[in-house]
């Protein structure tokens, strides 16, 4: 492993930080803001990231390892509802500080949720009250701040916009300045802990869910059964999962188009994202209710 430059510096801080919030507050929108890579998948739909993504950021004098966690939310019986809390609250038992993500426009009883997740921890706490770019009037932000002060005594409070990149700077420093001293923990240029294969499944479900709109709600996952590079091309063999056999016709769409859409998006997506030719088949599979199996879960890293 090749050390960050100046992390044997007595001064060097390093360490995680856990990104927690509701679903939809953007928590995966600010990580690719900070990492400065697209790393977590992003959707208008609450509930899109369903993993734990390490995103690695190099400063100078630290080196921060931001963990995005799936949304803390009240409601949803099935298993993967489920694993996803329990995965949002384990990432924090090895987390060095805790970034609680609200909204600027509104705050609701999941946020009330996340915030008891965040004092019981007893971690250090920062707070990125995001989307600011979306407040009107902009006034309205200085109450905002204050209230969420009272509601409990956080290191530092940021407000950002991660979608227009307004002071996610100043939220990275400040974020490095709360971290211990500690050597660096991941190689100069590395920028995640997940492997190819994770952000290609990503890169697809996004662009499905994208294109499926309300049509099969979380029925869906993705997973690249292989991988194989020939005359520098890489061809990708990914199967989509559906948990009803009505959902099948849906992805597909009429003679093939939506497949072929999502195929071909996330295809322009991956290419300019890795930087390299990618040809991509893709298969839709029935699963019946992978979304309550243990086994399937598993098998897709969500358990």
């Amino acid at each position: 492993m090749t050390s960050a430059p100046g992390s044997e510096s007595p001064d060097f801080r390093s360490g995680f930080a856990a990104l927690v919030g509701r679903p939809n507050v953007g928590k995966s929108t600010l990580l690719n803001a900070l990492v400065g890579q697209k790393l977590s998948i992003v959707t208008p739909r609450p509930q899109t990231t369903r993993h734990r993504i390490v995103g690695i950021s190099h400063l100078p004098n630290a080196q921060i390892a931001f963990v995005d966690t799936p949304g803390l939310h009240q409601h949803g019986s099935r298993a993967l509802n489920r694993a996803m809390n329990r995965t949002a609250s384990t990432s924090l038992n090895d987390a060095d500080l805790v970034v609680l993500v609200v909204d600027a426009t509104k705050w609701t009883a999941e946020d009330d949720l996340a915030l008891e997740r965040v004092v019981s921890s007893g971690l250090p706490a920062i707070a990125a009250v995001n989307k600011i770019d979306q407040l009107r009037p902009r006034d309205r932000l200085l109450p905002y701040i204050a209230e969420l002060s009272r509601r409990h005594e956080f290191a530092a409070i940021v407000p950002v916009s991660a979608l227009k990149g307004e002071s996610v700077e100043v939220l990275r420093k400040t974020i490095a300045e709360h971290l211990p001293v500690a050597p660096a923990m991941y190689a100069d240029g590395e920028l995640t802990d997940r492997p190819l294969e994770f952000r290609i499944a990503e890169m697809i479900r996004e662009k499905l869910t994208l294109e499926l709109n309300q049509e099969v709600p979380y029925g869906v996952a993705v997973e690249v059964e292989q991988m194989a590079e020939a005359d520098g091309q890489l061809t990708v063999d990914a199967s989509i999962w559906v948990d009803r056999e009505g959902q099948k016709p849906i992805v597909i769409g009429a003679k093939g188009e939506r497949l072929k859409r999502v195929g071909r998006s996330a295809r322009i997506a991956l290419n300019d994202l890795l930087g390299r030719r990618l040809h991509l088949n893709l298969w839709v599979k029935v699963r019946e209710n992978w979304a309550d199996n243990a086994r399937a879960l598993k098998q897709l890293g969500l358990e």
